[in-house]
Formats: structure tokens, sequence, C-alpha cells
């Protein structure tokens, strides 16, 4: 076990420990070096890109591994990734676009009529963070519970042993586990996104430009009425975000009501998990955008590339 200040152990976890900072910090390095020379602003991005694909093989080998199922398998992870990616970037490029109308300008001694135009608030806005705080905080109470489970009082050990058990099994048969990682993936998208949100400052901004939303008075109202449109969709963002998150459940409780129960417990079922899917189609999405966009800046077009 991992432990800084046993004797016994003390050089070996100093080891890891160091090893890991190291391996963290070229990672870095090697990230700033791809966006100074290559696609600018996704070099770290690409890095985490590349380490959630090479999982795929592993993954792949696991999920064709039984004889009697590998080709149903095989094409039932294909129709289901398919899915799941058609659904993330459908949702992840969701925008409701609120009307805005623009001051005109003045031209001599004449004022131009007022500009339409629309403000994107985008359905997802808090990403894939939701999904990395709600794992992160699942995981504590394993690690807490790892340092009780040798206590010599029964029923501290017993207690810690069922909690190690109950967020340390991910199967079918743990309800209980996957509702809190949806309510949790949920309650952090809310969470986030109005973080995120209050640090626009649309209302001031607007006010500012002398741009206002049609039948909200500036200021302080604007405000409140877009963090109101704004928390309504990001409704369809959380329960979409919770949908990926216990996707894996969902998946294993389909295939074991056809009666694959041995399948539904195979963890290459995605080639991916769900938020390394999540990733990897953002990646893709915003790499594809930005090197659209270095070839505008260069008086190239190209059709093909993503908008």
């Amino acid at each position: 076990p991992f432990n800084l200040f046993d004797a016994e152990r003390a050089l070996a976890s100093w080891t890891v420990l160091i090893a890991m900072t190291a391996g963290t910090m070229f990672a870095i390095w090697l990230g700033e070096l791809i966006s100074e020379y290559g696609i600018r602003g996704q070099g770290l991005s690409l890095v985490i890109f590349a380490g959630i694909v090479s999982q795929m093989p592993a993954n792949l080998i696991s999920l064709l591994s039984d004889e009697t199922t590998r080709w149903f398998m095989l094409a039932f992870a294909l129709i289901v990734i398919t899915l799941i990616v058609f659904a993330i970037v459908f949702v992840q490029q969701g925008r409701r676009n609120v009307p805005v109308m623009y001051p005109g300008r003045r031209m001599g001694n004449r004022m131009s009529m007022p500009v339409k135009g629309t403000l994107p608030l985008m359905v997802n806005l808090a990403g894939m963070i939701p999904l990395i705080f709600a794992s992160a905080i699942l995981q504590f109470p394993t690690i807490v519970a790892s340092y009780f489970t040798q206590s010599e009082n029964l029923g501290v050990r017993e207690f810690f042993l069922s909690v190690q058990s109950f967020f340390g099994a991910t199967g079918t048969s743990n309800w209980g586990y996957w509702t809190i990682y949806f309510l949790m993936v949920v309650i952090f998208t809310f969470f986030y996104t109005s973080v995120l949100f209050d640090q626009q400052n649309y209302g001031e901004n607007l006010k500012k430009m002398g741009a206002t939303v049609p039948g909200v008075h500036t200021g302080a109202p604007t405000q409140k009425y877009l963090s109101t449109v704004q928390r309504r969709i990001t409704l369809v963002g959380a329960v979409f975000l919770g949908l990926v998150a216990i996707m894996p459940f969902l998946l294993g409780l389909l295939l074991s009501a056809i009666g694959l129960a041995a399948a539904s417990s195979q963890t290459g079922i995605f080639l991916l998990t769900s938020s390394g899917l999540l990733i990897v189609v953002g990646v893709v999405r915003d790499t594809f955008q930005n090197i659209d966009a270095e070839l505008k800046l260069h008086g190239y077009q190209d059709s093909l590339l993503v908008r």
C-alpha cells in the first residue's frame, strides 16, 4: 500500500510520487510545445486525447474475449458509440439564441437603425467538469475507508468495510451508487454553470455597449432574465451528462435483460469510458475548429472542416 511515512514503504511511495509529479510536468511541457509549434491552444488536450485513445486496443481485446458473443458485442459497441458521439456533438453544439438589439451608429447628423443580433447561451456550458468532480468525490469515501478497514474496533471496521464495498462496487446490482453518481453530476452541472455564467456578467456588459434584450430592462434585470434562461436550458445538459455518466450501468441492465449477463460486466463495452468519450469528441471538434481558424487566417477555405 501507498504510505509516505512508513519505514518499509517510504522509499517506494516517494519514488512513485516523484515519478508521477515529474511525468505530469513533462506532459504539461510537451503540451505547451504542441501549442506553440503545432495546433494553437490544443497541446495539453491532444496529450490527454492520446492517453485516452491508447486504452482502446486493450478494451477491444477484452470486448472480443468471449468467442460466442464477440461479433454481437463488437456490433453493439459500435452502434452505441456512434449514437453517443452523435448525442454528445448535438448537445455540445446546442444553444439558445436570445435576441439582442444593438444601438445604431451615428452617421453625420443621422442615426442608423438599431441592429438585431443574438446572444448564444450554451446548453452544456459546464463541459465535462461535472463528471470529473462527481467521480473524484465518489472515490473519496473509498480512500478514507481504506484507512479504517483494519481497525481493532469491530463496529468501526464493519462500517468502513460496508462503505468501501458500497462505493467500490460499480456493477449493475448497485443501484444506490449509480443514483448518487447521476444526482451529483446533475447538481455539479448546475453549480459550475452558475459560476461560469455569473463571471460573464452579461447584464452589465450589454448595458455598457448600449445593447438591450427586447422587453427586459438593462442591467440587473437583464442578468436575471438571462440567468433564468440559462438555468432552464442547463436542465437538458445536466440530465444528458448524468445519463452519459451512468451509461455503463444502463447498458449493463440492457445486456442482462437480453440474456448476456456475462457480457454486461465487461468494462470495454464503450472501448472508452463515458467521460473519455466526452473528452475525445470535444478535443476532435475543437481541433478541427482551430485548424479551420488557422486556415482562414492564412486565406484558405475548406468546407469539409467543422464549423
